[in-house]
């Protein structure tokens, strides 16, 4: 069975260890099946039969499949220059509406650390109307993240690193289950893939770039949540972290991230909203003034439309929910928001939010 997205699989199989180049001739050819009909590697052959039986699995078990060249392709993931060339999701998967937080940490999570998860997930909950959890199903603050998520009704995406075929560790398996019903499972692994040590390195990038803010509980000083905080940094995403005593060794990761001033602290979830510059439940029906500073006349089209999403915001708004909300592409809404702020109509704020000039 050959679907629009059975050459985007199997470039990515002959490019597993190669994904920047296989992203190169994806953009430089205008599809992966057009750039198909132009490379010459070996296995290709056993790579397209490959991606056609993994096409039946897909169409078999509901799996959706995201390729670049799809609309709904994670828009914030796409901004990213090894952003992966296939995703697989099961569930009822929302990859680009609302907030997304990214909570990780150790494997071997303290008691004061999955309370602390908790507390966290439960909080943005309540004071957010739109927020989704993201982490990668691990044992420690990843599981504590998606059960608190799970329990307060919170959308969750656990981010596997491998694929959908199986859960790892099997433990979690209720886990992911209760995340299918308002999240689900993301990954850009194939069944088969079973999750050997490369691949949780290479799932963190996913992990990271798919939120808006990343959020390190707790941490020793080396270990896979400190990949993920690089990679954040690495993306432009906004970085916290939870500080601890200087004897613990679940703090010393974290506390490193904040002496350097990698990270910034926080003690709750109000402070992340705060940083954030978010819009809560509260403060998102407020009534808003209804006149549009004058400058706005000679704005396009769509400088228009942000100058009116920036207006209906009293507290400003993360230049991620205005590239989703106009449509645009990042690039573009970045340039018109430069544009607008030396036309003294948008002020940027810390952490990527813009305020309208009233």
């Amino acid at each position: 069975m050959e679907k629009t997205y059975t050459y985007d699989i199997a470039l990515s199989l002959v490019f597993r260890n190669r994904l920047r180049q296989a992203l190169q001739l994806t953009e430089h050819y205008g599809s992966a099946a057009e750039a198909w009909r132009h490379i010459d590697e070996p296995g290709m052959q056993e790579c397209l039969v490959r991606a056609g039986r993994e096409t039946e699995w897909i169409e078999a078990h509901g799996i959706r499949v995201y390729t670049l060249a799809d609309k709904d392709y994670p828009y914030r993931l796409r901004q990213c220059p090894d952003r992966p060339l296939v995703l697989y999701a099961k569930g009822h998967v929302n990859l680009s509406d609302g907030y997304f937080v990214s909570i990780v940490g150790t494997r071997r999570a303290s008691d004061r650390g999955r309370e602390i998860t908790a507390a966290l997930v439960r909080d943005l909950g309540n004071r957010l109307e739109r927020v989704t959890i993201v982490s990668g199903g691990a044992y420690g603050i990843d599981i504590a993240a998606h059960r608190a998520a799970n329990q307060h009704d919170v959308p969750t995406i656990i981010v596997p690193a491998h694929g959908l075929d199986r859960i790892y560790p099997s433990l979690h398996r209720p886990d992911a289950i209760a995340a299918l019903e308002h999240g689900g499972l993301l990954t850009e692994y194939t069944s088969g893939i079973e999750p050997v040590a490369g691949n949780f390195v290479q799932r963190n990038r996913i992990v990271a770039g798919l939120a808006d803010a990343v959020v390190v509980v707790e941490s020793r000083a080396k270990g896979g949540s400190l990949i993920t905080a690089r990679m954040a940094r690495d993306y432009d995403r906004d970085l916290f972290a939870f500080p601890g005593r200087p004897t613990d060794e679940n703090a010393q990761g974290c506390n490193a991230l904040i002496r350097r001033q990698e990270a910034q602290l926080i003690d709750c979830a109000d402070e992340l909203i705060e940083a954030m510059g978010w819009t809560t439940r509260e403060t998102a029906h407020r009534p808003v003034q209804t006149s549009m500073p004058e400058l706005t006349a000679d704005l396009s089209e769509r400088q228009t439309r942000l100058a009116h999403l920036l207006q209906e915001a009293e507290e400003g708004i993360h230049i991620n929910m205005l590239v989703m909300e106009t449509g645009a592409d990042y690039s573009d809404v970045a340039s018109d928001l430069v544009m607008m702020e030396m036309e003294g109509i948008v002020r940027a704020m810390p952490g990527g939010i813009y305020r309208i000039v009233r």
